[in-house]
This record gives C-alpha cells, structure tokens and sequence, in this order.
C-alpha cells in the first residue's frame, strides 16, 4: 500500500451477514449506501487536495478553482443525500440532488477533457453573463432615477463586482465568451451515448421541474374513487441512486486525477483505488439487478 493509500479513509467492511441479510430481504440499500458514504468522502478529501501539493502539474489557479469546486459541491451535496435518506426517506428530494450532483460530475469530466483557457473561460462567463444582465438592468434604473443609488443597488453591484473581479475575466471576455455546450453535447464529447444523457439528465429534470411523471412518483396517488391525491410522506430512496450516483463521480475523480496528477505512479495509486471501488459496488449492483437484462418475452 502506497503512502497516499495509507492516509485514505478505509472502505466499508461489508460482511458475508451483511450481504445475507440483504439477500434474504431483497433490499440492498443498506451495503450500498455505505458505499456512497465512503465515495462522498473521497470526494470530499480530493476537492481539499492543495494545488501546491508536488503530485500536482502546474494547473492554472482559476482551473483548478473550478474542478475543486465542483468536486466539493458533489461531495456537499452526497452529504446532503446521506442526511436526508438514512433512513431510507426523501426519495423526492435526494432525485432533485442526483440530478444536480450528475450536472457538475459531468462538467468535470468535460473540463478535463478540453483541457484549454477557452473552455474554462466559457464555463466561468457562462454564470457571469447574468451577472452582467443583472448589473445592466440595475444601471438602468439608477439612471432613470436621475443617478441617486440606492442602498441595496450599492450592495448589489459590490457583489457583481466581486465575482467579476474574482474570476480573472474582463466584463468584455465574459460578453465575448462562447456559449457553454449543453449537457447532451458534453455527455456526447466524453464518448457516453444518448442514455446517460436520458436517465441522467431528461429523467432527473423530471424531479428539478415537477413534471407530470415527477407528481406521479413522488406527491400523488390514486385513492378508490380514481383521484389522484396528494401523497403522504413515505418516498423511498430508490436503491438505483446509490449506484449511478457512485459511478458518476468515480468518473470525475478519475478524470480529475487524470488532467492534474504529473506523476505517473500517484496517477496510477488514484486509478486503482477508483477502479477498485467501481468494481466492489458493480458485484453489489448484479445482485441488485438480478435477471433485470435477461431477454424477457414482449
């Protein structure tokens, strides 16, 4: 075991009678939940590694700003899912965090991949690009108030400045900028196919935007007379979250590793370690879905 490896928190040990127990009743949240919290925390220390760290190639300071961040807001909100559903509850709630989870994995791993200024500096202006709208549109009314500022303009614009200035773009890059690719564009560019967009973007804005499928599953049910009526709170977390959540954010770890490690062996130490825990919750995972991919007669 490397020293890297020896600084990491242990996996979870799960038992034979842990797995039995989850045989015997069919319900394998218990074991793959453990894995997500043990995944949430990798996350979370790899969003604190340090960019001066020497296993670290040179990374300009607003790249790496941004992959660190996005790894601690999947690590935050894997917190926020544990939280929530440790009790097997608020399968409404941890379908709204997946989705938002998902979008920035993805955007990791597309980062990583591009690689550039150009790509980052579109990812950067894209949320700027309002602030500028917002400023303008505040701008206006403090001209057409005859210049008078008010208190809370003030504050405002202080704060757009602030994110303009910590950004490290010019209002006039950030107006020039290349809109950012969608969602469907990137999942394409990193080789994944039309379905990991479907399930996990189309379907998770499903629980983000309340859409008829979203009612149905998670705040109605049919009562004897035929309405549909609001739901009691009684939402499980559907055990298929532990796991495609899990597999998303091994992959921008991975992808992570990949574009900032310069040393070949802790690149390799990182992957293993990754590769190891997919492996260990896709065995989890067959058992979970059984005969699922047998061909079934229609």
């Amino acid at each position: 075991m490397s020293a890297a490896e020896e600084r990491l928190p242990q996996p979870p040990l799960i038992t034979e009678d842990d797995l039995r127990k989850c045989r015997e009743s069919g319900d394998y949240c218990p074991v793959l939940f453990e894995w997500y919290k043990y995944v949430g925390i990798l996350c979370n220390i790899f969003a604190c590694i340090r960019p001066e760290s020497p296993a670290l190639k040179g990374v300009p300071a607003e790249h790496f700003s941004v992959l660190v961040g996005l790894l601690n807001r999947a690590a935050r909100l894997m917190h926020s899912n544990v939280a929530l559903s440790h009790e097997g509850l608020f399968g409404e709630t941890t379908g709204i965090i997946d989705r938002c989870i998902f979008e920035s994995c993805v955007k990791v791993s597309w980062l990583c991949l591009k690689g550039n200024d150009e790509a980052f500096s579109r990812y950067i202006a894209e949320g700027l690009k309002t602030e500028l709208e917002f400023k303008k549109k505040i701008n206006e009314n403090v001209t057409a108030r005859g210049g008078a500022v008010l208190a809370i303009e003030k504050r405002m614009l202080a704060s757009i400045e602030r994110y303009i200035v910590g950004s490290g773009l010019s209002e006039g890059q950030i107006d020039a900028a290349k809109k950012l690719p969608d969602l469907a564009a990137m999942i394409d560019q990193l080789g994944h196919d039309r379905l990991t967009y479907v399930v996990g973007q189309r379907i998770g804005s499903h629980h983000v935007h309340g859409t008829w499928p979203s009612l149905r599953m998670h705040y109605l049910e049919e009562d004897k007379s035929g309405y549909w009526l609001p739901r009691d709170h009684n939402c499980p977390t559907h055990v298929n979250q532990y796991v495609f959540v899990l597999f998303v954010v091994l992959a921008a770890l991975d992808s992570f590793f990949t574009f900032v490690c310069q040393d070949v062996s802790d690149l390799e130490t990182f992957s293993n370690l990754l590769k190891s825990v997919r492996t260990e919750i896709q065995a989890i995972n067959a058992k979970v879905v059984g005969k699922d991919f047998d061909h079934a007669e229609i």
